[in-house]
């Protein structure tokens, strides 16, 4: 029998990724995002590649109320969830903290910190009642270490960090397994959302090295949500080659 992962932010880049290789792995899929026509290209060809079930929820996680009403609407047999992968992210703008854009902060810190609470609010007392379950938060070299103009997005994954952890510490007694996947450089849309659809500026981000992919990410995502029951994997940080951490990487 097929386990449940419900996937945020899963019309593009590593949620997409994810979404795939978990539906091929024995995963029935709820993909969530704030694109439903993406979301319904996905199901078409996930149905495609493998057996497993599908299910749509098109929301924005930064939405509480719409965070409640969709996951409240899952038919009875798609309540029992025993991944959630927490994907949703972005980083938008690049500057110093003095010429910060407010609407870029408050946009980063409702997707990335609470859209990440919102969701978990709801799917944790699921797992807590059966005492089984695996939370996965898809961090950031960014929540390590801070670098220039990244202040604002730093924070946040540190934030999702330190939430983490804490989510671990809480959850102990209840055998809920919590993990988080930091990656480097990811060639998705991050790019692209960060400098707000320049995309000659993102592409150039990624020149000169061969960055991760989406695929990369969600392998990572596979294989610790597929160890045994006795094996939590916490933290895990994942460069391209060419990448130390935020602040180092070899450009050719």
């Amino acid at each position: 029998m097929n386990r449940i992962a419900l996937i945020t932010g899963a019309t593009s880049g590593i949620g997409r990724a994810t979404a795939k290789i978990l539906s091929q792995n024995n995963f029935d899929v709820i993909i969530t995002g704030r694109r439903k026509e993406l979301l319904e290209d996905l199901e078409k060809e996930i149905k495609l590649e493998s057996s497993s079930k599908i299910y749509i929820l098109n929301f924005d996680v930064r939405n509480k109320e719409e965070v409640d009403s969709a996951i409240d609407s899952l038919p009875k047999e798609w309540k029992n969830i025993d991944v959630l992968v927490n994907n949703a992210g972005l980083a938008v703008g690049l500057n110093h903290i003095q010429d910060g854009v407010i609407d870029d902060w408050e946009r980063m810190i409702d997707t990335n910190v609470k859209g990440l609470l919102y969701v978990s609010r709801k799917i944790v007392p699921i797992m807590v009642e059966k005492k089984h379950g695996h939370i996965v938060n898809i961090g950031s070299t960014a929540g390590k270490e801070a670098y220039e103009n990244g202040n604002v997005y730093c924070g946040t994954k540190h934030a999702v960090d330190a939430i983490t952890k804490g989510m671990r510490i809480d959850m102990l007694k209840d055998k809920i397994k919590v993990t988080a996947i930091n990656p480097g450089m990811v060639e998705t849309e991050f790019s692209i959302v960060r400098f707000k659809g320049d995309k000659e500026k993102a592409s150039k981000a990624y020149k000169g090295f061969t960055p991760l992919y989406g695929n990369d990410v969600a392998d990572a995502i596979l294989y610790v949500v597929t160890r045994p029951e006795h094996v939590c994997i916490n933290d895990m940080i994942i460069t391209a080659t060419a990448q130390a951490n935020s602040l180092y990487k070899i450009v050719e």
